[in-house]
């Protein structure tokens, strides 16, 4: 399921990332990367805010539809 879906608090793991090769570069080097755990912390405006690895990282829905858990 893509991570749009998850509700605030849920923790999964990254299952894949999809879409084009930059895109998927970048979002590894912000750490959201296979094997990884993600939860989502909440939500402003549309956007998620995310912990991976430690970090907590706010993306838009536009790339987050791209991380599967």
């Amino acid at each position: 399921m893509p991570l749009t879906l998850m509700k605030p608090g849920e923790t999964h793991v990254i299952r894949r990332i999809s879409g084009p090769p930059d895109l998927r570069q970048r979002l590894g080097e912000l750490g959201f990367v296979s094997g990884s755990d993600v939860t989502v912390v909440g939500g402003l405006g549309g956007d998620l805010i995310l912990l991976v690895k430690g970090s907590r990282i706010a993306l838009g829905q536009g790339m987050a539809r791209h991380i599967h858990v």
